[in-house]
């Protein structure tokens, strides 16, 4: 067992956990609280992985230089937003969001499309994926292969495979999304940790999931109006 004097959930906990709150929060809240759950939502989570990575409390971030490979994950990061995209829109009869459900644009009002789009693309971009890597793919990833030997998960080696804890977090991924994304997030989960496994190094699948968004959301803000669905 660690000798560490805490467990050192926190820093993967907090930023997710309220992230996860927040937008729990604001599907109840009354409809003019959304301009300000729009911004908290990108705002209070993002600013605590800042917190948090300013002192030094996630170090399986360190010494990722992703040279050539940088372009693998670049690729990779690209094929995974054409595994999100592509089945929805050559099988049109799969299971899609309610009406209503996709980011509404003038969610801050006539005239401000432009901020309100910034806004959820900065947190698309370049908040969740470092939200959910820190948490899935070095967090539990690692929690789930110790959690009933008492070991401190901190102890594991980052990217060692073991069979528990990738589908433990396979299904977390998956569960975690719209059910509707179900088909296409279970696949993806899969994907990113055996990327994780493949590079070695948690700054690739960050890099991979980064790209991934930012292609997704380049398609919907410059493609069809039916990719709407995916911001």
């Amino acid at each position: 067992m660690s000798a560490r004097s805490d467990h050192g959930w926190w820093p993967y906990l907090a930023p997710y956990g309220l992230f996860l709150a927040i937008a729990d929060l604001g599907s109840r809240m009354p409809e003019n609280t959304a301009p300000l759950m729009l911004v908290l939502r990108v705002a209070v989570p993002g600013a605590l992985l800042l917190v948090f990575a300013w002192r030094g409390r996630f170090p399986e971030l360190r010494g990722f230089r992703p040279g050539l490979g940088g372009l693998a994950d670049i690729a990779a990061g690209l094929a995974i937003a054409a595994l999100w995209v592509v089945p929805y829109l050559v099988f049109p009869n799969l299971p899609q969001p309610v009406a209503g459900e996709g980011f509404d644009a003038s969610i801050l009002g006539g005239g401000r499309e432009a901020i309100a789009l910034t806004i959820r693309v900065t947190g698309f971009v370049l908040v969740t994926p470092f939200l959910e890597e820190l948490f899935v793919r070095s967090f539990l990833i690692r929690y789930a292969e110790v959690y009933d030997t008492g070991e401190d998960f901190r102890t594991v080696p980052m990217a060692r495979y073991q069979r528990r804890a990738f589908w433990v977090t396979v299904v977390w991924f998956t569960f975690t999304h719209a059910q509707w994304e179900w088909l296409v997030a279970f696949p993806t989960g899969i994907l990113l940790n055996l990327w994780l496994y493949r590079r070695g190094h948690l700054g690739a699948p960050i890099l991979a999931h980064m790209v991934a968004n930012g292609a997704i959301a380049a398609a919907v803000l410059l493609g069809p109006d039916v990719l709407g669905i995916f911001l």
